[in-house]
């Protein structure tokens, strides 16, 4: 008994994540949920590189100009 207390104290966070991300999974794909979370996902990365390209001007046209070059 006193293994099984050790174990639950070493690995019950993991084991507890593994179960609610079982759960979610299945909740995702039963309910076709999942798309909803790739459009935030998407609207969360286009978010962020149109802040990165609007503080970068100057670093990002440089680049875009060298790829276009090496085309």
């Amino acid at each position: 008994m006193d293994n099984f207390k050790v174990f639950c104290d070493k690995y019950g966070g993991a084991i507890l994540g593994f179960l609610v991300g079982l759960v979610l999974a299945i909740l995702l794909f039963c309910t076709n949920l999942y798309k909803l979370v790739i459009a935030i996902a998407l609207i969360i990365v286009c978010i962020y590189l149109g802040n990165y390209f609007q503080h970068n001007k100057e670093n990002v046209k440089d680049r875009l100009k060298h790829f276009i070059d090496r085309l």
